[in-house]
């Protein structure tokens, strides 16, 4: 059975203001996951870059790994190939995140199901800046 995004839940993800881990962000603003993490900031939430370098972007604090971003996630934003995301959202459940968000081209049916498992909202193969203007949050 394949995951199927819930409408519901990506307006909560997108409406209740929360903090972001943006796996797979860097300082280079040719990459999607920057344009997308300073837009996901514009609607309000907190964003923590999470990228092997461990850079600053957009003025917030970079760390190499969920693991060692201190205090609460509440989303997980997935920018990484499709083969790598289910050890990232291994990482989200260990962390105790809320939500996964598995960016668009980023499928792993098998990780959206231990998510979802484990209690973890799960929003996978589409983008903040898709929905939010689709369902009216502009």
């Amino acid at each position: 059975m394949s995951h199927t995004n819930d409408p519901t839940v990506i307006r909560r993800l997108l409406s209740d203001k929360g903090r972001w881990a943006v796996v797979g962000l860097s300082s280079n603003p040719g990459r999607t996951a920057y344009g997308i993490a300073d837009y996901v900031r514009g609607l309000g939430h907190e964003i923590v870059p999470v990228h092997p370098k461990a850079e600053t972007v957009h003025g917030q604090q970079g760390y190499p790994d969920l693991a060692s971003v201190p205090g609460e996630i509440d989303v997980v934003d997935v920018f990484v190939n499709s083969q790598l995301a289910g050890a990232v959202v291994d990482e989200a459940i260990a962390r105790g995140a809320k939500a996964v968000w598995l960016q668009q081209g980023v499928v792993d049916e098998d990780a959206a199901r231990r998510a979802a498992d484990a209690g973890l909202d799960v929003v996978m193969d589409t983008c903040p800046a898709i929905e939010a203007p689709r369902l009216g949050l502009l």
